[in-house]
């Protein structure tokens, strides 16, 4: 389970964040494509937008329960 308190700085202000337990695998920014970016210099994926509209919503939820290290959270909402 991602740990909020280990969130990476890049995350976009809002639910969905990725913590520093990210390896990279790029699953996230292939599910919610604009929603997740990689930063480069460190090697691992943030959140840069949150989801807008139940499309993107449903995207960011499958990143988050088939992310391989449990590194996408979720604060509040529907999960």
């Amino acid at each position: 389970m991602a740990d909020p308190t280990h969130k990476v700085p890049e995350n976009a202000p809002g639910r969905y964040y990725v913590d520093d337990t990210c390896i990279d695998c790029e699953l996230c920014r292939e599910l919610a494509i604009g929603n997740f970016l990689r930063w480069d210099q460190n090697r691992y994926s943030f959140v840069a937008r949150q989801p807008e509209g139940p499309e993107e919503e449903s995207a960011c939820r499958s990143a988050m329960e088939e992310c391989p290290v449990e590194a996408i959270g979720c604060d509040g909402g529907d999960d």
